[in-house]
């Protein structure tokens, strides 16, 4: 052993063997959605997530201007900054948003910045994105355009709900 590593017998008996008192205020318990949207700010008290869970069906568009997890059923079209789709999922429509990440099943084109397909995703129709990332067990059907300009720009009509085409606004950045 090294000399600058030795200890002489005085110097261990001084070793704590007791762990140190955890600041209970340090670790405040809060939800993981997903991976965090990247270069985004860190999540804090004021953003909201709107969440669907697994025993919900909506029948409509979906518009947030925040984070959306789905774990439920969607006829129709999602909008939002960073949109998780949950193993349990499954989406009939298209999605507009910053960030996607695909673990369910989803039935529409993506328009994202980046997309990322997760190992359990299933996804029928194509992708427009700048960055895409598929997982080894990732089923996509579809085609994959890389766009140069902002992927979300362009927004293709989808099927219509109850009878209405989908009212597609503008999300401010």
């Amino acid at each position: 052993m090294l000399p600058n590593f030795r200890r002489t017998e005085p110097e261990l008996n001084k070793i704590q063997t007791s762990s140190p008192a955890v600041d209970s205020a340090a670790f405040q318990a809060r939800p993981f959605l997903g991976a965090a949207p990247l270069g985004a700010a860190p999540r804090t008290a004021d953003r909201t997530v709107s969440m669907i869970g697994p025993d919900l069906t909506i029948t409509g568009n979906l518009i947030s201007k925040g984070e959306v997890q789905v774990d439920g059923i969607v006829d129709g079209d999602i909008h939002g900054s960073h949109v998780i789709i949950g193993e349990t999922a499954t989406i009939n429509g298209g999605i507009v948003a910053d960030e996607v990440v695909v673990r369910g099943h989803v039935v529409g084109s993506v328009r994202s910045k980046r997309v990322m397909l997760q190992a359990t995703s299933q996804v029928e129709g194509d992708i427009y994105h700048q960055s895409l990332s598929i997982e080894q067990g990732a089923l996509f059907e579809g085609k994959s355009r890389r766009t140069s300009g902002d992927p979300r720009a362009t927004v293709l009509p989808t099927a219509t709900v109850h009878g209405l085409p989908p009212q597609l606004p503008e999300l401010a950045n």
